[in-house]
């Protein structure tokens, strides 16, 4: 089985959208590869050769659905309140339908719907993941600071802190370039949400497992 995750950017900004692969083997994560600057069609056409002779579960850091009428989704509201549990900024979660959000969530739910028309979701399980939940509810407080400050432009430090964290908490193999960017530490951080939703040994931190027609993928970190 392949674990996958995606940090989605907007759609007129791939340069910051990244996917990264890894394998199941023996209770751990082992990189394969990295996709930078990645469009929809690289990103389908990745999973569609993929899905050709693995089963494969991918994270995705996008809103997958929007609740009728805008504003928060009752799973945006639900991650928001655990994280502050955590010293995390709820501020980080926002509404699917904020005109700072609307593209992300547009290409987010363009591009699972085209992974359901292309039938992939028989060797494909999706799940909804937010990174900087992800590492900021496992991390532990004395890196906190880390976990809240990894995105900004300047923050190598926190972002060496990270990569050196996921390979603590079963991902190995990743290279240093890893470490570069938030994008790709956030693709890394998907993925771990995804495996510890997929693996019945492990269980994410949170999770959201009501689904709907209108809401059709689970959410975690």
């Amino acid at each position: 089985m392949k674990i996958i995750g995606i940090d989605l950017s907007g759609p007129a900004n791939a340069k910051d959208t990244v996917m990264t692969v890894f394998s199941i083997e023996k209770g751990r994560l082992i990189f394969e590869e990295t996709i930078t600057n990645a469009s929809d069609s690289m990103i389908l056409t990745a999973i569609v050769r993929i899905a050709k002779n693995d089963e494969a579960v991918i994270g995705l850091d996008a809103p997958l659905s929007y609740q009728d009428g805008g504003g928060d989704r009752p799973q945006d509201k639900s991650i928001r309140q655990f994280i502050k549990g955590f010293g995390l900024v709820g501020g980080s979660i926002m509404p699917p339908t904020l005109t700072k959000m609307v593209y992300l969530s547009l290409r987010g739910i363009g591009l699972t719907r085209t992974m359901m028309m292309h039938h992939l979701l028989g060797k494909v399980r999706i799940v909804e993941v937010h990174p900087g939940a992800a590492i900021g509810t496992r991390i532990g407080p004395e890196n906190l600071y880390h976990a809240r400050n990894y995105k900004k432009e300047e923050a190598q430090p926190s972002r060496n802190v990270i990569f050196n964290w996921l390979q603590t908490v079963g991902l190995q193999g990743l290279p240093q370039e890893i470490s570069g960017t938030s994008h790709q530490i956030d693709s890394c951080a998907a993925a771990l949400a995804a495996w510890h939703w997929a693996d019945p040994d492990k269980q994410p931190a949170w999770l959201w497992s009501e689904t709907s027609p209108e809401h059709p993928f689970e959410f975690c970190c």
